[in-house]
């Protein structure tokens, strides 16, 4: 009786260990087909791509992010609201400077797209000073964590976009440089010469500040620990009557130098940097500068037009759509503007609009591309 429960017991345990082997086996061939076929599909990559049909639906697409500067809310976010709900692949993110302490919440912004995109550590701006570029500098930092992130974008609290997301992202992605409207600045009273140990007058260039930068020129923007201090030391707006409460009575004004930063910093770090043939010499948003509104010469042109509802007519969109080149007076150049290696239109973005007259435009039955 002992002998047949013994044997019995051999005969469970030998069985055990048959299909213990077996499941062994069975694991160290699967898995040695695993590694088999992946180090087989990235040997052919290349060729199995070509008969793919559809794209990997895994690959991060390249993302544009959008980084506007406020004064506080964003007045004509139902505008881009429209303009981002057209995106159906993820292809934006939204960054907003505002003054320090303003959050986008459900309170100030009916847009899902703003809420709580505001840079939590922002900075008092004032225009004509280095403070604008700070704000620059902390709406990049954000945006240059995401990866993905590709192109950069600056908008101010007054721009439209002119044409629907798909034909917006087509035309900033088909080329590698970045657009930033960039000349030669002739006219005397903008360079200090305290600037020419570290920016010479060679490098000197003005432009505007709404600048479309690829990631690579961001990274550059961010890290300058050079020009900006320069910036911040010598290039500061001339004292006007209307700030003379605020700071001390001027000596002489003739002497002072009529430096706006914002119009200046990009484009002067870029050819420091020798970076110029890498960038499209023009901006993508219109300005309309207003050269009558002021009776003192010395003032005119320093602001753009603002378009009031009246003025916003389809007549306005469609000129500003039509415009093909830039004539830049100080270099005697003409910039044909092209996408794809074929003529297009300049302009993408459009500026300073007031709420009711983003509310017109809105409503305008106006082709999207």
């Amino acid at each position: 009786m002992m002998k047949r429960r013994s044997t019995s017991f051999q005969n469970r345990s030998s069985h055990h260990q048959y299909w213990k082997r077996s499941l062994l086996f069975v694991i160290v061939l699967c898995t040695s087909i695993c590694v088999g076929s992946f180090v087989l599909l990235e040997i052919n990559r290349p060729n199995i791509n070509l008969f793919m049909p559809f794209p990997n639906l895994f690959t991060q697409k390249p993302k544009i992010a959008f980084l506007f500067i406020a004064r506080n809310r964003l007045p004509l976010d139902f505008v881009w609201d429209a303009f981002f709900r057209e995106d159906k692949d993820k292809r934006f993110t939204v960054f907003v400077h505002s003054r320090p302490g303003f959050l986008f919440n459900k309170a100030t912004t009916k847009s899902l797209y703003f809420l709580n995109r505001q840079v939590n550590d922002s900075v008092q701006v004032d225009w004509g000073s280095a403070s604008m570029i700070q704000a620059e500098r902390l709406l990049l930092e954000k945006a240059l964590v995401d990866p993905a992130n590709e192109r950069f974008v600056f908008l101010s609290d007054s721009c439209v976009p002119l044409y629907n997301f798909s034909y917006t992202y087509d035309y900033i992605m088909s080329t590698s440089t970045s657009f930033v409207d960039s000349f030669s600045d002739t006219k005397g009273g903008r360079y200090n010469p305290k600037m020419q140990s570290i920016v010479p007058e060679r490098n000197w260039r003005k432009g505007s500040q709404w600048v479309v930068l690829n990631r690579k020129h961001a990274e550059i923007v961010l890290k300058d620990e050079t020009v900006f201090p320069v910036f911040q030391q010598h290039c500061q707006r001339k004292s006007l009557p209307e700030f003379w409460r605020e700071q001390p009575f001027p000596v002489d004004t003739s002497k002072q130098h009529n430096c706006i930063p914002d119009e200046h910093y990009v484009q002067t770090l870029l050819a420091q940097e020798g970076l110029e043939g890498e960038i499209t010499r023009r901006s993508l948003t219109h300005t309309a500068w207003d050269l009558s509104a002021s009776k003192d010469r010395e003032r005119r042109g320093w602001h753009p037009a603002t378009y009031k509802f009246s003025d916003a007519t389809s007549q306005l969109i469609l000129s500003i759509k039509e415009i093909d080149n830039i004539y830049y007076e100080t270099e005697s150049r003409r910039e044909w503007c092209s996408s794809k290696g074929k003529p297009s239109p300049c302009f993408l973005f459009a500026r300073k609009f007031t709420r009711p007259a983003a509310i017109r435009i809105l409503n305008l039955s106006l082709p999207s591309k």
